[in-house]
C-alpha cells in the first residue's frame, strides 16, 4: 500500500543551501517573476520524498494556465492532475479521487500566470550567488500551506533561472520534496496530456 502525496504538499528541500548568510538583491525577486511570466510550458523528471524519508519518481507536465501532471513510475497506482479549473489526487487502488480548486494549493503560484508574486512571496537566504529561494505564503489561508521554491541561475532559462524544485509544508507541518532534472520549457504540449481515466467509471475525463 503506497502513502498518499497530499497534492498541496508537493515540495525540493534544500535545508543545505539556505543560510544565515544574507538575502539576495530584492531584484531577484522580480527576476522569479519574469522566469514565471515567461514559462508557458515545462516537462521535468522529478524525485519526491515524503516525511518518512521515501521516494517516488515520475515526470511533471505543465502548461499554463491552470495545467499540471505528475505521472509516477511505474507500479505506482497513483497520479496528480490538475486540468485547469481543479487539482485532482486519483488513487487507482483504492478507487478515489479527491479535488481541490487550483488556487487551494501553493502550486497556484506555478499554475496561474496572473499572480503577482512581489505581492506575497519573500525571498529565503541561500549563501549561493547562483541560487535564488522564494516562500510563498498566503497569510489570509494558512490552511493552503506554504511552498519554498529553489532556482538556480541559468542563462538559457526563462528570465535567467532554472527551477530546481520546491519544499511544500501542509497546514499539519508534513513536509514534501520535489527535486526536478532534465528541465525543458516551452515546447507544444497538447490539452490531452492532462486527461485521466476516472477509476470510479469508464471513459478518460
Amino acid at each position: 500500500m503506497f502513502a498518499r502525496p497530499l497534492a498541496f504538499s508537493l515540495a525540493l528541500s534544500a535545508p543545505a543551501l539556505i543560510s544565515a548568510a544574507a538575502a539576495p538583491a530584492a531584484g531577484e525577486l522580480a527576476q522569479v517573476q519574469q522566469h514565471l511570466s515567461g514559462v508557458t510550458s515545462m516537462t521535468a523528471g522529478f524525485a519526491q520524498t515524503d516525511r518518512n524519508g521515501r521516494t517516488l519518481t515520475g515526470t511533471m507536465t505543465l502548461k499554463r494556465p491552470g495545467k499540471i501532471r505528475f505521472q509516477y513510475q511505474k507500479g505506482v497506482p497513483q497520479l496528480i492532475v490538475a486540468d485547469g479549473r481543479s487539482l485532482y489526487f486519483i488513487d487507482y487502488q483504492v478507487r478515489q479521487v479527491d479535488r481541490w480548486p487550483i488556487g487551494n494549493s501553493p502550486l497556484a503560484v506555478l499554475l496561474n500566470p496572473k499572480k503577482d508574486i512581489t505581492k506575497f512571496a519573500k525571498l529565503v537566504p541561500t549563501g549561493s550567488p547562483q541560487l535564488v529561494s522564494i516562500e510563498v505564503h498566503d497569510s489570509d489561508h494558512p490552511e493552503y500551506g506554504r511552498i519554498t521554491m529553489i532556482f538556480q541561475k541559468n542563462a538559457s532559462a526563462p528570465g535567467g533561472l532554472m527551477l530546481q524544485g520546491w519544499v511544500a509544508l501542509d497546514s499539519q507541518n508534513n513536509r514534501t520534496t520535489i527535486r526536478l532534472s532534465n528541465q525543458q520549457f516551452n515546447a507544444n504540449i497538447s490539452d490531452g496530456a492532462f486527461r485521466w481515466n476516472d477509476p470510479r467509471k469508464q471513459g478518460p475525463r
